[in-house]
């Protein structure tokens, strides 16, 4: 993404509120994913659907992204940040994060590239932290990446470093049974490694895919980054993006993890190709998506929420299933299963939003 671009956009978001291995993931991956709302659970915070990024050395710009009414905050530490403020940021971070509620929602911190010098610290101090509620990992290539980043996590509690990894590979669990839900549960895994999302920038990540959203139990969840993802694939218009946009729904599904929300719309004025966009992404399997601007949060939900057409073609399917179980006819003839009655609850959750 544009550091400049997110940085002239948090400008904007300021004025405007003035006005492992496969096996880690086994027993997850061979589950059904859960598409309900678990009980004391809202439904945007078991189905975000608009993540704002935040510069993480604005802190008053984050804590006006905080009720901007977006699902989850990311507080950005790598491309919405100079060089020089790239310590004023992760100590601003971290203050705000000593807080176990920060906000109203679910503060997410994206960091710095894991190959470079910044990465291995910023885990670190950020890992434990009350208000943390998971970390976004740019650039992920691979398995090792992951793994790299559980091992710095644990590194922050020597007392628990080693434990993890080889329990989370051997079994196959996770402490959270909605593991393939949500996003506001700080603790990714037994071992005290936080939530971790990988975003998937390079060619050799889209090739990847399905392994690193299984290579540790405390993996919540994956998504493109389009915008260097465009640049190493050389492709300009959409098409050269339905592959890896495809691959990415499929593994996190395959996986056992919510449905990825869409990588950003960078033309925060462009409205109309903004609607277009979410819609031609929820067409492909996508949930939700990230936003560098909160005038894009409104038009990015009411794309992803479900029409009347469909919110009543899923009360008639639940009404079916309340009468029987195995494969169910409606009415008019459809048969529909499991799966279907599934996609038929987060349906109504999500269009319980609607108030």
């Amino acid at each position: 993404m544009n550091g400049g671009r997110l940085r002239d956009a948090a400008d904007g978001a300021s004025a405007e509120a003035h006005g492992g291995t496969h096996g880690a993931a086994h027993g997850r991956a061979h589950d059904e994913v859960r598409d309900d709302v678990p009980d004391g659970a809202t439904a945007a915070e078991s189905f975000p659907l608009t993540w704002l990024y935040a510069p993480g050395d604005r802190p008053e710009v984050v804590r006006k992204a905080l009720t901007s009414g977006a699902d989850v905050v990311i507080v950005d530490l790598e491309d919405a940040v100079a060089p020089e403020r790239k310590t004023y940021a992760l100590h601003a971070t971290a203050e705000l994060l000593a807080d176990p509620r920060p906000g109203p929602v679910p503060v997410h911190v994206r960091v710095d590239a894991l190959d470079g010098p910044l990465a291995a610290a910023e885990v670190r101090a950020l890992t434990g932290l009350p208000g943390l509620a998971g970390l976004r990992l740019p650039k992920v290539d691979g398995v090792a990446d992951v793994v790299r980043v559980a091992q710095w996590a644990r590194e922050a509690h020597p007392s628990t470093a080693g434990a993890g990894d080889s329990a989370g590979a051997a079994t196959g669990s996770s402490s959270d049974p909605g593991a393939g839900s949500g996003a506001g549960s700080g603790a990714g895994s037994g071992d005290d490694v936080p939530s971790l999302y990988a975003l998937l920038e390079s060619a050799l990540g889209i090739e990847n895919a399905f392994a690193v959203a299984t290579a540790h139990p405390a993996v919540r969840g994956i998504a493109l980054g389009e915008a260097d993802l465009r640049a190493v694939l050389g492709v300009s218009g959409e098409a050269g993006l339905a592959w890896p946009r495809s691959r990415t729904v499929v593994a996190a599904r395959a996986a056992g993890l919510a449905p990825p929300p869409q990588s950003v719309y960078p033309d925060v004025a462009d409205a109309e190709g903004l609607a277009r966009s979410c819609a031609e992404g929820r067409g492909l399997g996508f949930l939700g998506r990230t936003a560098i601007h909160p005038c894009q949060l409104e038009i990015i939900e009411r794309a992803y929420l479900p029409t009347r057409q469909e919110t009543e073609a899923a009360e008639e399917i639940m009404k079916a299933a309340a009468a029987g179980a195995g494969a169910l006819a409606l009415p008019d003839g459809r048969f529909v299963d499991a799966a279907v009655v599934a996609g038929a609850r987060r349906t109504l959750a999500l269009a319980r939003r609607r108030g």
